[in-house]
């Protein structure tokens, strides 16, 4: 015979002693990732370099690995990578600034334009957006004062900023040089029987990352160049500072391409008229079906897909956290969540589960689980 159950078990239903277990597993996980994000805002000097280093490693991974496979030694491979991404991104950097500088005022005179002539069919709210156009300069003094105020200078904001850039550099040299050490370095801090499955997921979430990093940087490049050329052909004021603004904001998904398209049509609006704006508008929207039915999939075939709705809920949780920088960071944070859970579910779900799951096509099923776990 069993033993019966204690009398306090038996005081609620089966059904209810599930759900009160399913919330204490909830209450803890959210607990942890709660104290987590606090631990990460506090110590943010330290770990944002960490997280933009791997970003920066899955990003010139292949080429490091090509260097290595054309016997280059590793410390010198890893060397050049890092040069060559400070000889990118500077040019780049420099090629966006100077265009936003060039070309700033004149988006600025065309938001206002465009904003007078809002306010002319839309009365008190294009009135608005006016007032917001003509004083953005100054919103803009104001809103560095402010970034700048809870440090003792913008000076020190600066410093802060740059030696966060310089450690993030130092930190993808040693993880590139490195790498071929991770997979044992990671085992040696989990149990011996969890080895296979931690590496699994690491393999997984980096995966995930450098698929995302990839070949958003390639579509952000294709998305950029389409615009900036229909911009150009249109002859709207300063076609080259919207293809660099494009092309930032491609790595915000869907939100940036939205703010950035909509910048373009406001300023082709403002000074070539309703029908180029509704030019602007067909290239705008010409790019974004190339993007979604072509480049997506031929691209980014490798990533772990994720839904729209999880894709903005992450961006306004790395909005909320830690703002524009945030916002960047969140998409390729959840990319490769969604890679463990997926590596996961691979390994752990009952056959029939994962069967229907790869029959069903659903995103991010795991077509190559790994390694099995040790017993």
């Amino acid at each position: 015979m069993q033993p019966l159950p204690p009398e306090s078990a038996r005081l609620l239903p089966e059904p209810v002693r599930r759900v009160a277990a399913w919330c204490v597993v909830v209450l803890l996980v959210t607990g942890v990732v709660v104290v987590g994000v606090r631990l990460c805002v506090e110590f943010k000097t330290a770990v944002v370099p960490v997280l933009l280093a791997l970003l920066g490693t899955a990003l010139l991974g292949p080429l490091y690995r090509r260097l290595v496979r054309a016997k280059v030694n590793r410390s010198i491979a890893a060397g050049v990578t890092c040069a060559a991404v400070v000889a990118v991104v500077g040019g780049a950097t420099y090629i966006v600034v100077a265009a936003l500088i060039d070309t700033g005022d004149e988006i600025t005179a065309s938001l206002r334009q465009a904003a007078r002539s809002l306010s002319e069919h839309f009365g008190a709210a294009g009135t608005s957006l006016d007032d917001l156009a003509s004083n953005s300069r100054e919103l803009l003094g104001k809103f560095g004062g402010t970034a700048a105020s809870g440090v003792i200078s913008g000076i020190s904001v600066v410093g802060e900023a740059i030696a966060m850039a310089v450690l993030a550099l130092l930190l993808v040299f040693f993880f590139l040089r490195d790498s071929h050490r991770a997979a044992g370095t990671l085992r040696s801090l989990v149990p011996r029987h969890a080895g296979d499955t931690a590496e699994a997921m690491a393999r997984r979430a980096y995966q995930a990352v450098e698929g995302f990093m990839r070949g958003t940087t390639v579509i952000a490049f294709i998305d950029a160049v389409c615009i900036t050329v229909g911009l150009l052909v249109l002859r709207v004021p300063g076609a080259l500072g919207l293809g660099a603004l494009v092309f930032v904001g491609a790595f915000i998904p869907y939100l940036g391409a939205f703010l950035s398209g909509a910048v373009a049509i406001l300023v082709a609006l403002a000074d070539r008229g309703f029908v180029i704006a509704l030019w602007v508008l067909g290239v705008v929207l010409a790019v974004q079906v190339l993007e979604g039915h072509v480049l997506q999939p031929m691209v980014q075939s490798r990533t772990v897909q994720m839904h729209p709705a999880a894709v903005m809920l992450a961006i306004t949780a790395g909005a909320s956290v830690a703002g524009i920088l945030g916002m960047l960071l969140a998409v390729p944070l959840t990319a490769a969540a969604f890679g463990v859970v997926a590596e996961l579910r691979g390994r752990y779900a009952s056959p029939g589960a994962v069967e229907a799951a790869e029959s069903s096509g659903s995103p991010g099923s795991s077509s190559s689980p790994g390694p099995a776990p040790s017993s």
